[in-house]
């Protein structure tokens, strides 16, 4: 004799997952007699909007389990948040820091948010990146006042904040008017202020001295230093409030170099605009620039773009990557240190979901959550504990 009952379980989903939109829940059931029955099943919650991986200068960051974050290469600012300004070649874990959602470095400063909505800044403090008020660097993280419900992160010419309701929070130096708010000055700004006229921004980047922005509409908003065209308004003139890009229109991602900008459409096509030294914008010419975006050949069917210190990557459907620009340290990865003026296919490299690129060195995030390396590992930031002289594609020794 048996009786049935039910029950209703409530879950309640995170703001964003890591990985993949797709979470599996599994359900142990024991009743009063001891018995017990499992039943797992699948949910979707939205991916999180921003990057899991990130390549900084000379180092690395790394989303892993529970938000945890885990940094390598070099540490002279205290970027990789240890505690120390020793280098590592390995990854170390980032003490303290759990339940991040999004990861941003360049120059030497590290952002992660956390679930929570926060901020937490650490590493090179030039103009006031950290949002600390103090000119100092740490080696170790700390929440960023006066900004609060952010989903991304960007860093470079400024340190910059998405929030959940679509506006854009930013934070350092304002030379070039990277902080949007209608001024420029020498004076570094510590305090999170909101960037004047954007709203539903669904996406940030940032490059050297400019920053790109996407809104939900598909346009692109560009704002900040424009000496070779990279916010790609026609003019090479500097911007301190965001103006959009003309002649671009559905755009689904955004990704800023030192000095060029890449928009991703939703056509698969990827277009290029700014400063061209080595190729970075792919359309088969060197040391020239561009002040509109441009198609760059040959490229269809693509899902991701990352932009670098001269040079550009793509990740198509099929989880292979191309990559075109500057190749002195094998950061284009297909097996030479030839510049490529064109897409080139990388070597050795599938099942690929995301792509991010830095100074001299890309990382890529696999469709296992292994996270691989290949160009410039001076400072042993390919993350595999190897030589200097090693260019990869090496698998970072991860959790």
């Amino acid at each position: 004799m048996s009786s049935a009952t039910t029950s209703d379980v409530k879950w309640t989903a995170p703001q964003c997952v890591l990985w993949t939109s797709e979470v599996t829940i599994t359900l142990n059931v024991t009743n009063n007699a001891g018995l017990t029955t499992t039943k797992s099943f699948s949910v979707y919650a939205p991916r999180c909007p921003a990057r899991v991986i990130s390549a900084g200068g000379a180092y690395s960051l790394a989303l892993r389990g529970k938000g945890t974050v885990w940094a390598w290469g070099a540490n002279d600012s205290g970027e990789l948040g240890d505690g120390t300004y020793e280098p590592h070649s390995t990854p170390v874990q980032v003490p303290g820091l759990t339940d991040a959602t999004s990861l941003a470095s360049s120059g030497g400063t590290s952002l992660a948010s956390r679930a929570d909505g926060t901020v937490w800044a650490w590493g090179n403090n030039y103009g006031g990146a950290l949002g600390d008020d103090t000119p100092f660097n740490r080696n170790f993280p700390a929440q960023v006042s006066g900004v609060s419900g952010v989903i991304a992160v960007a860093a470079g010419a400024a340190s910059l904040a998405l929030r959940d309701d679509g506006t854009v929070w930013a934070w350092g130096s304002n030379r070039n008017g990277q902080l949007g708010n209608g001024t420029t000055n020498t004076n570094p700004n510590p305090t999170p202020g909101q960037v004047i006229g954007l709203t539903h921004i669904t996406a940030i980047a940032t490059g050297s001295l400019h920053v790109l922005a996407l809104r939900d509409d598909g346009t692109v908003w560009a704002w900040g230093f424009n000496y070779h065209g990279e916010l790609g308004d026609g003019t090479t003139d500097d911007r301190n409030l965001p103006v959009q890009v003309p002649g671009l229109t559905g755009v689904i991602a955004v990704a800023a170099g030192y000095y060029h900008s890449l928009a991703l459409r939703n056509d698969g096509t990827v277009w290029a605009w700014g400063w061209n030294l080595r190729g970075e914008l792919g359309d088969g010419r060197i040391a020239t620039q561009r002040a509109s975006p441009g198609q760059v050949p040959g490229l269809t069917g693509v899902i991701d773009v990352a932009a670098g210190d001269s040079y550009s990557l793509a990740l198509l459907s099929d989880g292979t990557l191309r990559a075109w620009g500057l190749n002195d340290f094998r950061q284009l990865g297909d097996g030479t240190n030839t510049n490529r003026h064109t897409p080139v296919q990388v070597s050795g490299l599938t099942g690929v979901t995301s792509v991010v690129a830095g100074a001299g060195h890309s990382l890529v995030l696999r469709n296992d959550q292994a996270v691989w390396a290949f160009g410039s590992n001076y400072h042993g930031q390919l993350g595999d504990g190897s030589q200097p002289t090693s260019t990869g594609p090496a698998k970072a020794s991860l959790p």
